[in-house]
């Protein structure tokens, strides 16, 4: 069974940091594709970012590129998120996915997700 358990979310102030861990079992993690997918009240899923199998190439969405790191560790079958500058517009619930997603932005298979709030 896929599994899919994010950790690190919490309550911090505008220009603050966190960092996001997403522990994958159940699956190959070293030969997928994942992301980073956000999600705000009301708001469909947004692709935050995403990094190839063995970490050498990384994307990012304009809305937080040059603040947030995506990285992985094979060996440990999980995937982060380092979040800086963060703004209060960053709030959302934080889900990490296995790749590919379908055509409506949704996955087959992702996290039940982790709550990062910024305020002040």
């Amino acid at each position: 069974e896929v599994q899919l358990v994010e950790s690190g979310g919490d309550m911090v102030q505008p220009g603050g940091s966190l960092r996001l861990s997403c522990a994958a079992s159940g699956f190959a993690f070293s030969s997928y594709d994942m992301s980073w997918v956000r999600q705000a009240p009301g708001k469909g899923p947004e692709w935050v970012a995403q990094i190839v199998t063995d970490g050498g190439s990384t994307y990012y969405s304009d809305s937080v590129k040059g603040r947030f790191t995506i990285s992985r560790d094979n060996a440990k079958n999980t995937l982060y998120l380092q979040m800086t500058s963060l703004k209060s517009e960053d709030t959302a619930l934080y889900r990490c996915a296995r790749d590919p997603p379908y055509s409506d932005g949704t996955y087959a298979y992702w996290g039940q997700g982790t709550q990062v709030t910024v305020s002040s």
